[in-house]
């Protein structure tokens, strides 16, 4: 349980940089109104509230004073109640499109990665732990659920269609126009046996890495540690080494294929002993690939894809801006649809 604090800090960084947050209900008192009608769901006052507030908090913790970050706050509302109507019309579109349960399946898997690296046995006890930390473990939930929505839908409707709609013939012209993304990049084989700190003494896990590698350096079998010894059971993986994090550049550079590593620590985690399986130089002649020439005009096409699919989505809803906030409002939300086509008022 002595590592909790870092799972509790790895929430709160997530969650603060998911779409929205919120507060406890009695933080904020309102005279409650509907800001926005989106389709059958409604934007209140008094959730906007919470999410200003929120913000405010957060840069507040940045070194901002109170009054300056309520003034940053208070700028930007309009753009706030955007992206919290374009967010309702996400969670909408997930649920039209049945995602729920996956996305579900998805946070109930984060909750229960950080349960077993922490050592704990039960939800209950995470929960307590959160909530020690000063987080809400449904808001936590809540933030994880739109941030997937999101991802989710984007992925469904956007990345997928424009990764397959290309032509061949569209894909040949890209390849020809652009080979130089296209060379052989050097590669690198790696297999790992990883150690575990959670429900051990740290001292402990550091001397039995040790061993392990001195078993190795004398000529012992790598798979056979691996299947023994290893917390986690991962299939070698191949790398783009201009990909890997510089710490692992250096310390993977001068080893062969079939050597080992020193023992690495990873972020208070647990231990690292890799493996290089295999080397493959980089090469400047090109080569198409199919799926390779399909993502790179994918990511090349998806911003614009992705601003046609939330212009497409708005325009196919109902939203209904209050007398009182559709001044501020609709310029935001409606410029990429008036910057399209004719000028457009809110439905």
């Amino acid at each position: 349980m002595k590592r909790i604090s870092s799972a509790i800090f790895l929430i709160a960084i997530l969650f603060l940089m998911g779409i929205s947050a919120s507060a406890q209900e009695s933080e904020v008192k309102v005279v409650d109104e509907v800001v926005a009608q989106v389709n059958e769901g409604v934007l209140t006052l008094s959730r906007i509230r919470r999410e200003m507030k929120v913000i405010v908090d957060t840069y507040v913790t940045e070194g901002k004073s109170r009054e300056e970050a309520q003034k940053i706050v208070n700028d930007k509302q309009p753009e706030l109640i955007v992206n919290l109507i374009n967010e309702e019309l996400i969670m909408q579109k997930a649920k039209e499109l049945g995602l729920e349960a996956e996305i579900e399946a998805g946070i109930n898997q984060r909750f229960l990665e950080i349960m077993k690296q922490q050592n704990i046995k039960n939800l209950d006890t995470l929960y307590a732990e959160m909530e020690k930390g000063g987080l809400n473990p449904d808001e936590v939930r809540e933030g994880w659920r739109k941030q997937a929505a999101r991802e989710a839908v984007i992925r469904k409707e956007v990345h997928s269609k424009v990764y397959w709609d290309a032509t061949t013939k569209e894909l040949t012209d890209y390849y020809e126009k652009n080979k130089g993304k296209f060379t052989k990049p050097e590669t690198i084989t790696i297999s790992e046996i990883f150690l575990s700190f959670a429900g051990k003494t740290e001292a402990a896990v550091r001397q039995k890495a040790a061993d392990l590698v001195a078993q190795l350096k004398a000529g012992a079998d790598f798979a056979k540690l691996a299947a023994e010894n290893s917390d986690r059971k991962t299939p070698p993986q191949t790398v783009n080494v201009a990909e890997l994090d510089e710490k692992y550049v250096k310390i993977l550079k001068d080893i062969k294929a079939g050597g080992t590593s020193d023992p690495i620590e990873v972020d208070q985690v647990g231990i690292n002993i890799l493996r290089v399986d295999e080397r493959s130089q980089a090469s400047s002649e090109s080569k198409f690939n199919e799926g390779q020439v399909r993502l790179a005009l994918m990511q090349e096409r998806a911003p614009d894809a992705q601003k046609k699919f939330m212009t497409t989505l708005r325009e196919d809803s109902y939203i209904k801006l209050s007398d009182s906030y559709r001044p501020l409002v609709a310029p935001i939300l409606f410029a990429e649809e008036r910057n399209a086509t004719k000028p457009k008022t809110d439905k």
